[in-house]
């Protein structure tokens, strides 16, 4: 049944539209544009974060930063070869699976380490990848609340994982 609720949802849509006298193609062309340019608008944005991302990661300081906060980290109970997932995965969505992909790898998809990154990774997002596109995509430059209220639930949301993989 759930095959059908996306290509229903677009009959329903259509169906409505015709019954307003609303043309459907039009619009959707009217929107494409604007999603056309909302996407040269942030592109500066994303190509800058994906730019830091690879710096960050191959000029060894996101392997040093991992290791300085791993003690810390697993003063929160969070595994201490999670701490390089922990610090990356704001950043980037595939060097985060990446990572995950050695962890389970390594230690295999059944340990604690291994559960623990599946659900850190699967329970946060890339905050400054999507800062990146909805801010620059809506010419927002102040930052002052969002950034730092992401990152914190991103922490919360990461020790909070595997809290409950040690006990589930």
């Amino acid at each position: 049944m759930t095959d059908y609720i996306i290509p229903a949802a677009f009959l329903l849509l259509f169906a409505f539209a015709t019954l307003k006298k609303i043309p459907a193609y039009d619009k959707f062309v009217e929107g494409a544009k604007g999603a056309a340019s909302v996407c040269i608008n942030a592109f500066p944005y994303l190509a800058a974060t994906l730019i830091m991302v690879q710096l960050f990661r191959l000029s060894g300081a996101a392997a040093a930063m991992a290791r300085g906060l791993a003690p810390a980290l697993e003063w929160a109970g969070i595994p201490r070869e999670l701490s390089e997932l922990i610090l990356l995965r704001p950043f980037s969505g595939s060097g985060s699976t990446a990572l995950v992909n050695g962890i389970m790898d390594k230690y295999g998809a059944d340990s604690y380490v291994g559960r623990c990154a599946a659900v850190v990774a699967g329970s946060s997002d890339t905050v400054f990848y999507v800062a990146g596109i909805y801010f620059g995509g809506t010419k927002v430059k102040r930052l002052k609340y969002a950034l730092p209220v992401a990152l914190l639930v991103t922490v919360f949301s990461s020790v909070l994982s595997c809290w409950l993989c040690r006990i589930l």
